[in-house]
């Protein structure tokens, strides 16, 4: 299997986590600033990357929320490079990561960067488990204006 990349978008940091075969590692956070996206695309050049899931933040019932439009555009200007993008739904990853590192005794306020790190590696959990049953996402092209 050719490796995946998964960014979790935020409006401080963006967390990557990258495929190692059928697991999904958490990697690192990167400040979401103008350097991002050629950062991704220099990690994705490093690492081989074939595929990059950009997670898409829904609102529990599936709607967009006032994040949903920032993380296509970001999805976009990846893809700008020739890279194939996809958008996975994102709902509760960093809910879950934060859960997560609770368990271990870790506080959430001192370990952001790990959270969005693991949020971005659960993104990429769900995306190589959907991608054994079929689907892989959603192709910008395939978007409605959201």
């Amino acid at each position: 299997m050719s490796r995946r990349l998964a960014v979790d978008v935020g409006s401080v940091r963006v967390g990557l986590a990258i495929s190692e075969g059928s697991l999904a590692l958490p990697m690192e956070s990167l400040a979401a600033d103008e350097a991002t996206v050629s950062r991704i695309l220099e990690i994705a050049e490093q690492k081989s990357v074939q595929v990059v899931y950009v997670g898409m933040p829904l609102n529990l019932r599936g709607d967009p929320t006032p994040s949903t439009r920032k993380c296509i555009d970001f999805a976009r200007k990846l893809a700008e490079s020739g890279l194939t993008v996809r958008m996975i739904d994102e709902r509760l990853t960093t809910k879950s990561a934060q859960q997560m590192l609770q368990k271990t005794g870790k506080k959430v306020k001192e370990s952001r960067g790990y959270i969005d790190a693991q949020a971005a590696a659960l993104i990429l959990d769900f995306a190589l488990q959907s991608e054994r049953s079929g689907y892989a996402g959603i192709a910008l092209d395939d978007l409605n204006e959201r």
